[in-house]
């Protein structure tokens, strides 16, 4: 089957992960994608999915996370006043997985060092019920008034917003957080949709080296953020193995760090090209994501 999508990623995809699986990814970019929401913990003074099935919405419970559901039909979701109010968030489902791999507790001081527009940020909080600390960085000052303004219509309050390249704020580090959360800016194929050339007018080869060595720069940055025995997730919503699983080899040789496993209850992921990786493949309900777990020795 001809698909549109340019022919440099097309031929990337095919050497990285054989035809088969390449056919499996281009199909997947093809199909519609289910919208998700999560629902806000943080404000649980209404019952969101009753009120929402009660406007006419099909909700289907997300068998991972109780908190997150597709909806069937969500003409109208964007506007409805319980967005509005912060009683819920749409969100991709594959989004949603780095914030539980991280597993964050109430008594963590926690780094979201890639944070806007807060999608990732306000789920670490809701899970964190509030407590803990978390500092929420991006290098984009116009980012950041949308990542404070999420964060207060969410009602997150142990969170302080701060503007600074990720690269650098290991520098400024006074006392090392216990988790760290690593969404770097990719190439986002995993989120190319086939009807859409939007969704890849401006990638390139170039652009996806350009990225790596940035996502490099990053990560190293959020290691050195880490305290002895600190967990580090980081994530992408690419497929290019320059970002995903060179990055992490690439760390590996660089600090003294453990890569660990990932499991999650429920969730059907796939092995990614280097050991206890993990890869969310572009289907109807996901996009294409990467995920890794480091500890800190």
């Amino acid at each position: 089957m001809d698909y549109p999508f340019p022919p440099a990623f097309i031929e990337k995809m095919r050497k990285a992960f054989g035809e088969q699986k390449a056919e499996e990814i281009f199909s997947g970019l093809s199909l519609p994608r289910r919208k998700a929401i999560r629902i806000n913990t943080l404000k649980n003074d209404k019952d969101v999915p009753t009120l929402l099935k009660q406007d006419g919405f099909e909700l289907v419970p997300v068998s991972w996370y109780p908190d997150a559901y597709l909806v069937e039909n969500p003409e109208g979701l964007s506007s409805h006043p319980l967005l509005n109010q912060g009683h819920f968030y749409i969100q991709s489902l594959s989004s949603m997985i780095p914030a539980l791999v991280l597993d964050s507790k109430n008594t963590d001081h926690v780094l979201d060092i890639c944070a806007a527009p807060g999608s990732k940020t306000s789920q670490i909080a809701a899970l964190m019920h509030n407590e803990g600390f978390i500092i929420a960085n991006d290098s984009s000052r116009e980012r950041i008034f949308k990542l404070k303004d999420n964060l207060a219509r969410l009602g997150v309050t142990n969170t302080q917003s701060i503007n600074k390249p990720g690269q650098i704020l290991f520098k400024g580090v006074v006392e090392p957080f216990d988790k760290v959360l690593v969404d770097v800016p990719c190439s986002m194929e995993g989120r190319f949709q086939s009807d859409d050339p939007k969704t890849w007018a401006d990638w390139s080869p170039k652009k996806v080296k350009r990225l790596s060595e940035e996502q490099k720069g990053i990560l190293r940055s959020a290691v050195r953020c880490t305290t002895a025995g600190g967990t580090i997730v980081y994530s992408t919503c690419t497929l290019s193995p320059e970002e995903n699983e060179e990055v992490i080899e690439w760390i590996l040789t660089k600090e003294d760090i453990t890569l660990e496993p990932i499991h999650i209850k429920n969730l059907a992921t796939e092995a990614g090209l280097l050991k206890n990786t993990v890869r969310i493949f572009p289907s109807e309900d996901f996009e294409g994501f990467f995920i890794a777990k480091l500890k800190k020795n």
